[in-house]
Parts: structure tokens; sequence; C-alpha cells
């Protein structure tokens, strides 16, 4: 194990550190500071080697966190990377964007808090890249069978790392003209740089993988035609379809989803055209408070937005774990994400009834009461409406599902794409893995599905598998 008394000497220390939020404001690049490799180790140290460690119930891909924690404290990168890498494709994106359930799950976090083990993770493999030790893994044969892959994001990319190395010819088609999926550009830069994603698309150029862009499947190509051109298609068009809020005003130009915000945003940050949803010197209200939300209210207030306030419908959350969240499952508490610490309000128990316009058809105001709840539903309280200024309404509200009618697959009650155990969709040799098959969920999840439905591709295509398989889907109602 790391050091034997390292949780009782050390304290969590966020770490690295982050930047002052006036500098950071003034660009797009990511928080934090280049990390201190002394106490980054010390952090690693606080790693108790539970006999049962829960990080590994916490962790959908069942990260060998004990075992990579005391290679980093021993000063042992290469063993940390190799750890790293034997359950995850691409430690990089899940050590930026994931929240992180494993420190949920920590055997320590019951009365001190977690170890820091999502920025231990971030440290072995930005540290082993600058040292040269993550290379490209060419196959040792060449099967001769064929799979696409349809989606760039987290589980495309890894159903098609792991496909490629089990000796596969993979091609992966993406219908935007940049690869990565929301990656790219759904996660600002400030959470995520872009060159992570670049750095890995070289690696899987070099192992083999080759990538088609400005593709759209069922619109340029059928799924049928790429059936009959391919041994097996894997669909990972992530879960793309937006939740609205269909209230009055909804139609007011000026109330937009959110990734219509986010994703132009990102490409002028990538040198495109700039963004036509601009929140300079506007007042902005953001519906919903989860990540995205937050990604809306660190990317308006750099555009240097007069005001944003965020709206939730719910509750404040506790600050600590209460009891109806026990240790090790994920608690319900007030999150600080780096956007909250940049400003912005945030206003909880609002439930938005309407939106107000001028007489050009243009959002000023939002119509709010306060939530109630009434047989476990969450409405109005009838007397408590009150008009909030607003020049930019943007609703964070998640998604519903993937664009399911483009490809002509079954879909389940969830509006997921149906499928079975083996992650077999209701087309024969089409498979299903990511956001497309469970539903809206975390990065982590969309590489442990992208890693285990590799496994089952490989398996019905040589009758066997070598590739890990860490996960199973949830039953989403097809039964085949």
């Amino acid at each position: 194990m790391a050091d034997p008394h390292g949780f009782l000497t050390v304290p969590r220390r966020e770490l690295p550190e982050r930047r002052p939020v006036p500098i950071r404001l003034l660009d797009y690049r990511e928080v934090y500071e280049a990390g201190d490799p002394d106490q980054l180790r010390r952090q690693a140290s606080r790693c108790m080697d539970c006999g049962v460690p829960f990080c590994h119930q916490g962790c959908p891909l069942g990260n060998l966190i004990p075992e990579f924690n005391d290679a980093m404290y021993r000063g042992e990168l290469p063993r940390a990377v190799d750890l790293l890498h034997a359950t995850n494709n691409f430690p990089e994106f899940t050590g930026r964007a994931c929240p992180a359930p494993c420190e949920n799950a920590c055997v320590l976090s019951i009365n001190q808090p977690a170890v820091t083990i999502k920025q231990v993770e971030v440290s072995i493999v930005d540290q082993g890249f600058a040292a040269g030790l993550i290379q490209p893994e060419i196959p040792d044969r060449i099967t001769g069978h064929t799979v696409a892959v349809i989606g760039s994001g987290p589980a495309g990319l890894a159903a098609a790392q792991q496909l490629t190395r089990a000796g596969h010819t993979v091609v992966v088609y993406e219908r935007d003209d940049r690869l990565g999926g929301l990656l790219r550009y759904g996660i600002p830069d400030f959470k995520l740089e872009k060159q992570h994603i670049d750095r890995r698309l070289s690696q899987m150029r070099a192992e083999g993988t080759r990538f088609e862009t400005g593709v759209e499947i069922g619109v340029d190509l059928t799924l049928e035609e790429l059936r009959s051109r391919f041994d097996a298609v894997i669909v990972c068009t992530g879960a793309t379809v937006p939740r609205d809020m269909p209230v009055e005003g909804r139609e007011l130009d000026g109330v937009e989803f959110a990734m219509d915000y986010l994703v132009p945003s990102n490409r002028a940050q990538a040198g495109d055209e700039p963004t036509p949803i601009d929140a300079e010197g506007k007042h902005v209200i953001i519906i919903g408070g989860g990540d995205t939300g937050a990604d809306c209210l660190g990317t308006a207030l750099r555009q240097k937005a007069a005001s944003v306030t965020t709206l939730a419908i719910g509750a404040k959350p506790p600050a600590e774990r209460s009891e109806r969240d026990p240790w090790p499952t994920v608690p319900r508490i007030f999150e600080v994400q780096t956007s909250h610490e940049e400003g912005g309000e945030r206003k909880y128990l609002a439930s938005t009834t309407g939106f107000v316009g001028d007489a050009e058809g243009r959002v000023n105001g939002i119509a709010v009461a306060e939530t109630q709840f009434v047989d476990g539903r969450r409405i109005p309280t009838p007397g408590t409406e009150h008009r909030l200024d607003a020049d930019l309404v943007l609703l964070a509200l998640g998604f519903s599902g993937p664009e399911a009618e483009v490809l002509g697959l079954d879909v389940a009650e969830t509006g997921a794409f149906a499928r079975d155990d083996s992650y077999a969709a209701s087309a024969p040799g089409v498979f299903v893995a990511g956001d497309a098959g469970r539903g809206q969920s975390l990065i982590v999840w969309a590489i442990a599905e992208g890693r285990a439905a590799a496994a089952e591709v490989d398996r019905f295509l040589t009758g066997s598998t070598r590739l890990p398989e860490p996960v199973r889907p949830r039953d989403t109602g097809f039964k085949g």
C-alpha cells in the first residue's frame, strides 16, 4: 500500500491549484495550474489500500485505484500508467470531466475527506504522455473483420480503440467536422482543452483506426448500407435530444437550448466564425443546475455577461451527506464547480411558469414561482409568481435520448435504443453503447460501455474474446 500513516498525517488538498478567478476569466484555458508532483505523491499516500476497496464499486470502469495510488506514491510512473490504462482508455477525459463517483465510495470518506482519486488519475496520464510512456499499441494480428462505429464520443472512441487493438479493421463515422462528439463541442475548453482529444486521436490513428468526418449515418449513408459494408456496426451517437420547457413564451427569440449556445462557442474557440449567441452585456438566466448549466455559466462569464443567474427547481442540497444518502452511495450535496467560483447567482425552489417578451418577439424576462412538493411532484406555488429580467435564457435541462428516428432501430420505453445484455440492437450485427443505449449518463459510463460492447462485438465476430468486459447494460426493454 501507499504510506500506512498517510491518511492520518496528510490532509486532503485540492490539486493542482486553480488559477485566480480574475485571470482565468480572461481566457478559455483550463482553470488548473501545473501540478506539483511531490504534493500529488502526498495525496496518493492517503489511500489506505482497504481490504474491500469500495472505490471499485463506485467506478464503472473498475479502475485499479489502490494500486495506481501506491505506484504514484512510490514514484513508479510507468507502473501507474500501465495500471491506469488496464481499465480506462482515456483517463485524461475522465480525470477532467467525470464527477468522480469513486471518491464518493472511498472508505476514507466515512469520516474524512476522500482520497483525491480524480486528481491522481489525471496527473498519471499527463505525466505519462510528457514522459513518452503512452505510445500506440499496434495489433499483432489482423483478423480480416471490419467494424463501423457511429459516433466519436467517449463510447465510440473506446469501442474503436479496443476493437482495433484486437486486430479488426475499424472505421469511425462522425457527422461533425471534427472528432470527439460532446467532448469536442459540448465541454468548454476551460474544463477540457481539445489538445487532449487530438493527442489521443493521433495515437488511435497510429494504431490503425480510421476516421471519417462530415458523414451522417441515416442521411449520407443509410444504416443498411453500412451493414452491407461492414461485419458489425456499433451505434454510439449519444443522447443528444434536449429536454424542452413547453411553457408560455417558449417561442421567443433568446430562449435557447444550452447546446445551441455551447457548441458555437466551442467552435469559435477552435477558430471558426464567432458565436451567434453572445452573452456580452446581457442578463443571462440558466435553467438547470447540473454540469451543462455550470458550463453555460463559465462561458457567459467569459463573454462578459451583465449578470448570470442559475435556477434550480428543487431545494438547495445539503452541504454534507445526509442520512438518505448513506456511504458508499453518490450523495446529493451542494456542489461548487469551478464555474460557480467565478461568479453568478444560484436560486433554488424556482419553478419557471413562462417567458416574457418585448414587442419585437425577443425575451426580456422570465416568470418564476416558488416550488412546492405535492404528491411527489414539483409544482409552482400560487401567489408566489415574480419576474426576473432576462435578455438570454439557456435551457440546461438534460437530454431525453438519441435521435432515434434517423437509424430506424427499435426504441425502448426509456427513449434510448433497445438492446439486450450483449449490447445487441434490433438489427442483426448492430450493437449499441453509451448514452444511445443507456440514456443520459456520465463519461465514465460511456467509456465502460464502449469497452464492454467492443468485447461483445469481438465475440460476435470471432466466437470468443480476449478483451475485458467491465459492465453489462441495464435492461432497456429489448430481449432479442
